[in-house]
């Protein structure tokens, strides 16, 4: 088999054509003008996501990614935009000044280097073992016991984050 493409040639092509498709969703959601339609551009990237967590073979936290980011946080995100009368369509005070953009760039690249150089510091020379999958009922026995207190904390921050939304997009 060919050395570049590996045993699971239907496996990386799959992962590349998703790979291009995310960051295409991923360069929508910054770039468009629509507040609604970056929403939906998060769904695609986030659905993407979610195949790339199938094609690793965890299958269950691409469903918890379906039911969470894109079921409940997107939709979040549609509520907000319609309960605080954001402008729907194209609104010309999105676009931000030459000034702004610059330093968008400046920054994205800074934070490219960075996480590269994270990445390539903590990854080098390491040996990645082939497949590690993990159960679900080994994920599901870890977050009901050894991390059962982390849980219950994002639970009620999310619930927090949930309420005070509502409180701060009824007000007038």
């Amino acid at each position: 088999m060919d050395t570049v493409w590996g045993d699971n040639v239907a496996q990386n092509i799959a992962f590349y054509v998703i790979a291009a498709i995310m960051v295409v969703g991923a360069l929508k959601v910054v770039t468009t003008k629509n507040v609604v339609h970056a929403a939906l551009y998060l769904v695609a990237v986030l659905t993407g996501m979610a195949g790339q967590f199938i094609l690793l073979g965890a299958e269950f936290i691409a469903i918890t990614q379906m039911l969470v980011y894109v079921g409940a946080i997107v939709v979040l995100f549609l509520f907000g935009i319609m309960l605080t009368r954001a402008q729907l369509g194209k609104d010309p005070d999105v676009d931000g000044t030459t000034v702004q953009k610059t330093s968008g760039v400046l920054v994205a690249l800074v934070l490219l280097v960075v996480m590269g150089y994270a990445i390539y510091d903590r990854f080098e020379g390491v040996e990645l073992a082939e497949e590690r999958v993990q159960p679900t009922a080994m994920v599901a026995d870890s977050i009901f016991s050894t991390y059962i207190v982390p849980f219950e904390a994002i639970s009620v921050l999310l619930l927090a984050a949930l309420i005070g939304a509502i409180v701060l997009a009824r007000r007038d």
